[in-house]
């Protein structure tokens, strides 16, 4: 051992890694040979050559000698020893040539590894400037903090090839010092920006990237010139699991040249991708992976595809295709690109085909049972090969273009499984299914095909097809990793490399399209989009805004365990994000009519109020104040109480933003129920006399109310308001068998008659606006006119939100008829109006939660 390790250190290597490269045997016999066959004793020419020989002794141990020789490992070595091989990529360079089957003489490996080749500091700082030049749009945008990109960018560049990294490295950085300041400079704008974002509780955003500023209507959502600028870009992914990922290019290949290619197709940029199967509607869970592959490449300042793994026609409809688009762009985020797995059919066939040719896939005739005991059964015994897994290659290629050409019926024992490692602990390398036959149309292929691949054949080699960097998705196809780069490694392709995080799970509800579905067929919900549900749909319903989800996940962060959140956790954190972000409007939920006794009856006082007390960028409305008036049925008794502290007989409460308070003198009540009907109350202090007028009485408690004022139209009536509570009566639905027994009969309660201010009308008005501009924001963004939504980045009626002040926040629903929101240019109420409101979330948390 100590010879062994003496040797190594000769060769260059420092003396703990020579030790650790000792201990491993495999690798220590791999450089062994290759020191003893160039003869290598020092390291005087070339102080990196340890390094690069140990690097040539990994890949001498992971590749069959048919690509690459011991004497092409001894020439690489020597030209390592003398000083020619000077630099990782050079020896990457001979070690590409020689596998992909290139010269194998000395001339043509040199020429490969670059040797003899000097590129000068002048003509590294002339293709910098070239590149400065063609990408000034985009870095004037992003400055600093797309020095790593631009960077690998450079490295693509054919005459650069073999140039230092150093000298571009070098280079680059003054090129942006002198472009957009020192790296200083934009470090510590980046903190202080930082800092302001987080006293203000908003995400950090990035220092010259574009931050265009939120516009916000009364009650609209924000939104920003491009469709991803509002998107929180928080520290979610400057810590923990999201902080450590691999750098682009980082991920291992099976061969150098693939990660070559996949570095020239990315350009060093960051490639994810979302991809749904389009078999249902997308819930709460969802908007954390949308967060996360969305988020992650725009906070790297690169793309992603949504994709839709449509490779199964029997659950798959156009209606929810449409429904994740909606959603995703709701939320903010503009895919790069659409594309489908049934994009690659044909590619994936051919590879299917290329896997059988090279003994990795098989056609089986095994019943589901067959294999499942082959497997082991349910007593989990010793596994074994079925009898098809031997049968020649021709055999499976012939049965496999059977099925193909749809020799088999559906169901029929006949299938294509990957030749995997039945001795592997991993279920996921028993030989997976890879196509099966499916004789149902297709939404997109119609009848081209009758075999279908499944998600583990198809999901890993479409990452590979779009060379996705990251490959991010939820723990539990942790497993799935390892047939995921098999199968890569298998076909010799690009292999993404898949991370793995938590997902998030809603306690109190459950997320299970199988079961809501059943609540949906039985009439327990009205549709998917019921705003009990906590799917997206349902949440957009009922009034929750993208920011305040987004908001959500951000707070929570992303770690590798599965987050568990109570829905009053959940209703806490949107209540939050309302808080300062929503309109404020008087709201009566039961009126009870309060008349003036000392005001005239055509008197009109006009109140100018602001819409949120606490953020005045959102403007005020004019409120009529007349004789008579509503209030809520709940601020008045007619027994007054210590611990009451509203409106009763002969006490004195304040009118919210009134000139004078009321003080109850009398009241009336129906002579059959015995309920009050109306309150006779004293404006007290007022005048018709502006002279005669007296000081307002100081009060303590203030209520609300609105205006009977026809030239108003106030107030504005509401049909229904509608108001939600926990849809179930247990906090785990999710874990009973009758789980439809566990709906509460009472999570809906339906109030007709109550009444709003006449600032609704601004509300609906300034969402318009703000609707038709995002519209066309979206026909520009998209380069397929045919998949931009109208309505900009949806949400329909519910965008009109608002708080009823002390009661709730309300959002108009889609059930409403309001000409005001429906036709453009109009204003206002109208004949036929039905405005119907759904209860978003309470003002402070229900305690019996």
């Amino acid at each position: 051992m100590e010879a062994r390790v003496q040797s190594y250190i000769d060769a260059g290597l420092p003396k703990a890694k020579a030790e650790s490269t000792a201990k491993n045997d495999k690798l220590a016999s791999a450089l062994d040979e290759i020191i003893l066959n160039a003869s290598i004793t020092d390291a005087s020419k070339n102080p990196k050559q340890g390094n690069l020989l140990l690097h040539l002794a990994t890949t001498a141990s992971t590749t069959p000698q048919e690509q690459l020789s011991k004497d092409d490992l001894t020439m690489l070595a020597k030209l390592v020893n003398v000083g020619s091989i000077q630099s990782l990529d050079q020896l990457n360079g001979g070690i590409s040539h020689l596998k992909a089957g290139g010269d194998r003489s000395k001339e043509a490996v040199e020429k490969a590894s670059g040797v003899g080749i000097i590129v000068t500091a002048e003509q590294v700082a002339t293709h910098v400037k070239d590149y400065m030049t063609q990408s000034a749009s985009t870095l004037a945008e992003t400055t600093w903090a797309n020095l790593s990109s631009a960077m690998a960018s450079l490295k693509l560049v054919e005459d650069l090839k073999w140039a230092s990294p150093l000298e571009i490295k070098k280079s680059l950085e003054a090129a942006f010092t002198e472009s957009f300041g020192t790296k200083e400079e934009y470090n510590k704008a980046n903190a202080a920006a930082s800092k302001a974002a987080k006293a203000a509780g908003a995400a950090k955003p990035k220092a010259g990237a574009n931050g265009a500023a939120d516009k916000k209507g009364a009650g609209g959502d924000a939104q920003a010139s491009t469709s991803t600028a509002n998107a929180p870009v928080s520290n979610m992914f400057e810590e923990g699991f999201l902080a450590a990922l691999h750098p682009v290019g980082g991920n291992p290949q099976i061969h150098d040249y693939l990660r070559q290619e996949h570095l020239k197709a990315t350009g060093g940029l960051v490639h994810t991708r979302f991809p749904p199967e389009p078999n249902g509607y997308l819930h709460i869970g969802h908007s954390k992976a949308i967060a996360v592959n969305f988020g992650y490449a725009q906070y790297h300042k690169g793309h992603c595809y949504l994709r839709y793994d449509d490779t199964n026609p029997e659950a798959e409809e156009q209606v929810y295709i449409d429904s994740i688009l909606d959603i995703v762009r709701w939320l903010g985020y503009e895919p790069w690109k659409i594309t489908y797995s049934s994009d690659h059919f044909q590619k994936l066939y051919e590879l299917a085909v290329e896997l059988i040719k090279r003994d990795k896939a098989y056609m089986c005739h095994c019943t589901a049972e067959e294999i499942h005991e082959n497997r082991g059964g349910a007593d989990h015994g010793p596994r074994k090969a079925c009898a098809h897994r031997t049968r020649p290659i021709a055999e499976s290629l012939e049965a496999f273009e059977k099925m193909k050409q749809g020799g088999y019926k559906e169901g029929e024992s006949a299938i294509l499984r990957m030749k995997q490692d039945l001795n592997d602990g991993n279920p996921q390398m028993w030989d997976l299914i890879a196509y099966r036959t499916v004789k149902k149309s297709h939404h997109r292929t119609g009848n081209d095909w009758c075999i279908y691949p499944t998600y583990d054949f198809t999901h890993c080699l479409c990452d590979s097809f779009e060379n996705i960097t990251h490959s991010l998705c939820t723990t539990e196809f942790i497993q799935s990793r390892v047939s995921y780069e098999w199968l890569c490694d298998a076909l010799e392709v690009y292999k993404p490399r898949q991370s793995e995080y938590g997902r998030l799970r809603l306690q109190g509800t459950f997320l299970s399209k199988r079961k809501i579905l059943k609540l949906v067929e039985l009439g327990l919900v009205k549709g998917w989009d019921d705003p009990r549900l906590y799917t997206l749909i349902a949440l957009r319903r009922r009034g929750i805004p993208p920011g305040a989800i987004l908001s959500f996940v951000n707070g929570l962060g992303v770690t590798t365990a599965t987050t568990t959140i109570t829905t009053a956790r959940f209703e806490q954190a949107v209540r939050s994000y309302l808080e300062l972000n929503t309109p404020r409007l008087m709201f009566v939920l039961k009126p009870l009519k309060l008349t003036l006794e000392n005001v005239p009856e055509d008197y009109v006082e006009n109140i100018e109020k602001p819409l949120h007390t606490k953020n005045a960028s959102m403007g005020s409305n004019k409120i009529p104040l007349t004789k008579h008036l509503y209030i809520d049925a709940s601020d008045f008794r007619t027994v007054d109480s210590k611990d009451f502290f509203r409106l009763a007989p002969g006490k004195t409460v304040g009118l919210l933003y009134a000139s004078y308070p009321v003080t109850c003198t009398s009241f009336k009540t129906d002579e059959q129920t015995g309920e009050v009907t109306e309150v006779i109350a004293r404006y007290e202090g007022f005048s018709t006399n502006p002279e005669e007028a007296k000081p307002a009485p100081k009060v303590k408690t203030y209520i609300q109310w609105v205006a009977q004022h026809a030239p108003s139209n106030s107030p504005v009536q509401v049909s229904e308001t509608r108001i939600f509570k926990q849809l179930f009566k247990s906090d785990d639905p999710a874990a009973l068998k009758d789980y439809v027994s566990d709906v509460d009969p009472d999570s809906l309660q339906v109030v007709k008659g109550a009444m709003i201010e006449v600032g609704i009308w601004d509300i609906i008005d300034s969402v318009k606006k703000s609707e038709k501009k995002e519209a066309q924001e979206q026909k520009e963004l998209t380069s397929d006119p045919s998949e931009a939504l109208s309505g900009g980045a949806g949400g329909g009626n519910a965008r009109v939100r608002f708080q009823g002040l002390r009661t709730a926040y309300f959002c108009v629903d889609s059930d409403a008829k309001l000409k005001a929101l429906q036709e453009e240019g109009h204003k206002g109420p109208s004949d036929g109006d039905e405005l119907v409101l759904n209860w978003t979330v309470s003002l402070k948390e229900d305690k019996t939660k």
